[in-house]
C-alpha cells in the first residue's frame, strides 16, 4: 500500500512542477512580446522616406497588404544587367540607375503584372536599411513610394489611426 502512496505523491509533485514549468515558459513568452514591441517603431498610414545616396525625400503609403513595397518608376528601360528609371518631376525627375535584382509577378489594382525588382538604400525614421522594392508607373497614386510587408517587417508597429508620426532624422547616419 505504501508504494501506491509514494507513486501517487510522485504523480503529484510531477504534475504540479510540470504545470510551473510551462506557466514560466508562457511568462518568459510574454516578456519577449513586450520586450519586441517596445523596440518597434510605430508609423503612421503616412510617412515620409529618404532614398540614398541621392538623398531623396519621398511621401510613402503604409500598406500591410502590400507583400513587397513599390516605388514609383517613369521610362523603365532595362539595359543588361541594370535598370534606368525616372522619378517623377514633383520629386526633382532625378534620373536613377540601379542593378536589376529579378522579376516578380504582383497582384495589382489593374490585375497581374510582371515588375522589375531593385535593390535601394531607404530611411524611415531613424532606420536605414537595403530593401526589395518593384517599379512601377504609380501616376494614377497618390504616393509615390508603398512601404510593403517586406519593410515593415524591420520593427515597425503601423497604427493607421495617425500619419507623419516620423521624420527621417537618418540623413547622416550610415547603414545598418
Amino acid at each position: 500500500m505504501k508504494s501506491h502512496l509514494s507513486i501517487a505523491k510522485f504523480v503529484k509533485i510531477f504534475c504540479l512542477s510540470m504545470v510551473f514549468v510551462v506557466l514560466c515558459v508562457l511568462l518568459e513568452g510574454v516578456n519577449a512580446m513586450a520586450e519586441t514591441k517596445e523596440q518597434a517603431t510605430v508609423v503612421g498610414e503616412v510617412e515620409d522616406v529618404v532614398l540614398f545616396p541621392w538623398k531623396i525625400k519621398l511621401p510613402a503609403r503604409i500598406d500591410t497588404g502590400a507583400g513587397m513595397s513599390c516605388l514609383d518608376a517613369r521610362d523603365i528601360r532595362i539595359e543588361g544587367n541594370m535598370v534606368e528609371f525616372r522619378l517623377p518631376e514633383k520629386y526633382g525627375g532625378a534620373l536613377l540607375r540601379l542593378p536589376m535584382k529579378g522579376q516578380k509577378n504582383v497582384k495589382s489594382a489593374q490585375g497581374p503584372m510582371k515588375r522589375v525588382t531593385v535593390e535601394i538604400e531607404i530611411c524611415i525614421g531613424s532606420k536605414r536599411f537595403l530593401t526589395t522594392v518593384n517599379l512601377t508607373d504609380r501616376s494614377g497614386m497618390n504616393y509615390p513610394f508603398l512601404v510593403g510587408r517586406n519593410l515593415l517587417a524591420h520593427g515597425f508597429i503601423v497604427d493607421v489611426s495617425r500619419s507623419h508620426l516620423l521624420s527621417p532624422t537618418c540623413l547622416t547616419v550610415s547603414s545598418e
